[in-house]
């Protein structure tokens, strides 16, 4: 009797498994993180045979707990679901699966020569109309071309397809089941794909110096890529892939045009799901795939990207000292009534949606012998928020929808400081669903569908329950006041290097 279906979490600082049953509540979890790895300044770094041997843990930390109490068999899971962090790239050597180098994460800054040399003709928006992306360190493509023309003889290797592509998805897919695939969300950011006919475009390949013989096949994102082939999921399907954000926006179950959710967590992410066509931002959002359920049509969004949010919580914690524990955040920040009248913009990795600069800077604004460091945490909370805001200017613009409320997701949205805070900023109602972990939850999804454990959508949208909503309070005048503040705030990051 099939009761389950799991998926694999694997995000930016840790690699989860979790196992939901029918209604879409967790049944079971297990997490790990793993090293950040800085080279130098604006490098980020990953171990991916390390991010492997998390996955198997967790995998096996999950299931012994329910295995052993005998409330679980693993022969009742259906399919597995994989989602991850989206534009980390790796490249690996296909005989001795042996990666070439550590996996390139999405926050690294190294690319930017690359992207200068690119935007000299064309513009930064050279490749927008194909790809919906701006040229921007953020995603795969140029990164790939910076591991062939830095670590020695992969090039080579390449060109004969003795090395392999993949985000993190592909990787792990790989691993588990032997097929070098990845699906057409996690496809859409490496800045290779079109997004009209969902294949790897030649002309941009040819420009990028990317050899087709190394870039996975792009499937949809719930059909069954093949079974997993040892361990304790043996024989088990993997079905389901789709990049994290555009997994939660499949967990927070807006299927329909003009639905939105935001994820709180290393970086924040809205995305808006805009129907069967892509729209082209005109307010710099990014055109990137939803989803695309086997044979039906593929379904796009505007998304807007903040690099920077849950990290910054991070970097008060480990670079700072200012608080032990994650948590501590929201009690620090309201031991004061307000931001003392500091902007922190945490523009480390360059700037994002809708700047998009990569030559940005992060400052904090207004300092004076007042400030102590309540109002610097509390200037950290309220950074996610303004720059969610930003987002969500951005996007009822490029689509003409006005937000009626906001779903929202992540580890950051159990902060009733932040969470308020963030309603206030954008006058709309924010609301969070029972299942908080709705990434994990859009990739089991997901599978699910693809091996008929769920009939259909409609299944999937009885799931979703509301949690907890907060409603706006702040008075418009202060709302303005604080708003055109942050926005001055951030043109001071503008050009720094």
């Amino acid at each position: 009797m099939l009761k389950y279906v799991a998926a694999i979490d694997q995000g930016t600082t840790s690699t989860r498994f979790m196992i939901f049953d029918r209604g879409g509540n967790v049944v079971a979890v297990d997490q790990k993180e793993h090293k950040q790895i800085y080279p130098k300044p604006g490098w980020v770094e990953h171990d991916a045979l390390e991010i492997w041997e998390n996955t198997q843990n967790v995998i096996e930390g999950a299931l012994g707990k329910f295995v052993e109490s005998q409330k679980l068999q693993v022969s009742e899971i259906a399919a597995i679901g994989v989602t991850n962090q989206r534009e980390t790239t790796l490249v690996w050597d296909k005989s001795t699966g042996k990666p070439v180098y550590n996996a390139i994460v999405w926050q690294d800054t190294r690319t930017d020569l690359i992207i200068a040399k690119l935007a000299k003709s064309g513009g930064q928006d050279r490749f927008r109309k194909k790809t919906g992306l701006p040229l921007a360190t953020y995603f795969s493509g140029p990164k790939v071309k910076w591991i062939l023309e830095n670590v020695t003889g992969v090039k080579a290797k390449a060109e004969k397809g003795e090395v392999l592509f993949g985000n993190m998805d592909t990787w792990l897919i790989w691993k588990l089941t032997g097929e070098h695939i990845t699906d057409v969300t996690n496809a859409s950011r490496t800045l290779l794909m079109d997004l009209k006919t969902l294949d790897w475009d030649d002309a941009i390949l040819k420009v990028m110096g990317v050899p087709r013989a190394m870039l996975p096949k792009i499937r949809p994102s719930s059909q069954v890529y093949g079974e997993i082939k040892q361990g304790i999921l043996a024989g088990i399907p993997i079905a389901g892939d789709l990049g994290d954000q555009q997994a939660a926006l499949f967990g927070q179950t807006c299927f329909k045009a003009g639905e939105a959710k935001n994820t709180y967590g290393t970086g924040c992410f809205m995305l808006m799901n805009t129907g069967e066509e892509p729209i082209q931002s005109k307010a710099g959002l990014l055109t990137t795939l939803a989803y695309k359920i086997g044979n039906q049509k593929a379904v796009y969004a505007l998304e807007g990207s903040i690099a920077i949010a849950g990290a910054l919580i991070q970097w008060l914690r480990d670079n700072m000292g200012l608080i032990q524990t994650s948590a501590e955040v929201e009690a620090l920040a309201e031991s004061v009534e307000d931001n003392g009248g500091i902007y922190f913009v945490p523009a480390f990795s360059g700037l994002y949606a809708p700047y998009w600069k990569s030559n940005a800077r992060g400052v904090i604004a207004g300092m004076t012998r007042y400030v102590n460091k309540g109002h610097i945490a509390r200037a950290v909370l309220e950074a996610t928020a303004y720059q969610t805001r930003e987002v969500l200017d951005a996007m009822e613009k490029d689509s003409g929808v006005k937000l009626k409320s906001l779903k929202i997701d992540g580890g950051m949205v159990f902060n009733e400081l932040l969470m308020q805070f963030q309603s206030d900023i954008l006058n709309v109602p924010v609301v969070r669903p029972k299942v908080a972990e709705t990434t994990a939850l859009g990739a089991a999804y997901a599978a699910g569908l693809a091996v008929g454990f769920w009939k259909d959508m409609n299944d999937l949208k009885i799931n979703w329950g509301k949690d907890k909503e907060w409603k706006p309070s702040m008075d418009s005048a202060r709302r303005k006041k604080l708003y055109s503040a942050w926005k001055k705030a951030v043109t001071r990051t503008f050009d720094w290097i």
